[in-house]
């Protein structure tokens, strides 16, 4: 459908053999994003960090910090996903966006009250197949990050399938799946899990201590609710857009509505991740995560694990299948490789993210530089 074809947000477009013409259109061009946190703020960062369920005293105590090596609080890693709105995914009109995935190459950490610049060019889309949809495209984008220095803190590649809404002909369709109904026993075996959560912090993890095949341990998040979403929008940033500006809006970008069946009005489709109607509209099982969100959770025990004097040198996730109110999620990992790679000590780790069925979320690989005795 071309950006020039009038839209109706009551339909529900499909892919067709050219939309992959269109969705390779914006390759190298770069693109306007919006900002949500532009500084590393005191109350930016503590916001991100318990929007994620994460209080260590690195990101949260400003004492805390200046006794460190940085002589600051720094931010989470994955704070940067705060720092830029929106999917890096343009055209297709009408087709959903499904979080895929984030590869995370971090170059420096990011100190208290570090301003944040951000550019953002698609650089790839491609015809992908199977799963719960036959044919979907998949679209990456690059969004490289620097501080007020013009030094380079990061660089992401965002993932994003753009994938037809359950009506559409080809549609996503998963079948629905009601909140998990937790007994005593599995509600106080998830306190336990919370309880034994092991934050190294200022004890170095030096290089020569870790083996192939160590645990990095646990986090654990959930059950997943609405309230653990409102907290993640606050630190993160929503993609909800509220009252006037959200019809604004809707009028310059009707293609990101839907309607909603009983006021007739239409509305984000971002209200998938509160409201079960609105999530199986798109297909989905029921009102669920950002993949963003599930990321940063993994990001977590990486964090916990390397202490202090640890930084997280890369960080690669993919999403591989939803995550929806009820979901407890246990985010794991196991050291697969050690290495010495132009005098920084690296330690390769698989990591995942499991839930209550003991089906994996996310799964994907993360590269951490150690401190060495040496």
């Amino acid at each position: 459908m071309s950006a020039e074809t009038a839209y109706d947000p009551s339909q529900t477009p499909t892919l067709t053999d050219e939309s992959l013409e269109e969705a390779r259109s914006l390759i190298g061009v770069d693109l306007r994003v919006r900002q949500w946190n532009h500084a590393a703020t005191r109350d930016a960062i503590w916001h991100y960090a318990y929007g994620i369920g994460d209080d260590n005293p690195l990101w949260c105590d400003l004492e805390y910090g200046k006794q460190t090596k940085y002589g600051s609080t720094l931010a989470p890693p994955t704070f940067l996903d705060s720092c830029i709105m929106g999917q890096i995914a343009p055209k297709l009109r009408g087709i959903h966006w499904i979080y895929a995935g984030t590869e995370w190459h971090f170059f420096r950490p990011i100190y208290l009250n570090d301003e944040i610049f951000t550019k953002a060019k698609l650089v790839d889309a491609v015809w992908k197949y199977g799963g719960v949809v036959k044919r979907w495209i998949m679209q990456i984008g690059e969004v490289t990050y620097f501080n007020q220095k013009g030094e380079l803190i990061a660089r992401a590649l965002r993932r994003m399938a753009r994938v037809p809404r359950a009506r559409a002909e080809g549609g996503m369709r998963y079948q629905k799946r009601e909140a998990h109904q937790y007994s005593p026993e599995e509600l106080a075996a998830i306190e336990r899990d919370i309880d034994t959560e092991e934050v190294r912090g200022a004890t170095p993890r030096y290089w020569e201590e870790v083996g192939v095949g160590d645990s990095l341990g646990h986090v654990v998040k959930g059950p997943l609710c609405i309230t653990d979403m409102v907290c993640y929008y606050k630190g993160r940033g929503s993609p909800y857009l509220a009252n006037e500006i959200a019809v604004r809006y809707r009028r310059r970008h009707p293609a990101d509505a839907y309607i909603d069946r009983k006021t007739r009005a239409q509305g984000h489709p971002a209200r998938g991740h509160a409201e079960p109607e609105m999530a199986q509209e798109a297909g989905m099982p029921g009102a669920y995560d950002l993949g963003s969100q599930r990321i940063a959770w993994v990001s977590h025990v990486l964090t916990n694990w390397m202490g202090d004097e640890g930084f997280l040198k890369k960080h690669g996730v993919s999403i591989r299948r939803p995550n929806i109110f009820g979901d407890t999620t246990w985010c794991k990992g196991v050291v697969t490789r050690k290495a010495v790679e132009d005098g920084e000590h690296l330690v390769e780790c698989e990591v995942w993210a499991e839930n209550q069925l003991g089906q994996r979320t996310a799964q994907g690989t993360s590269t951490i530089v150690l401190p060495s005795r040496d």
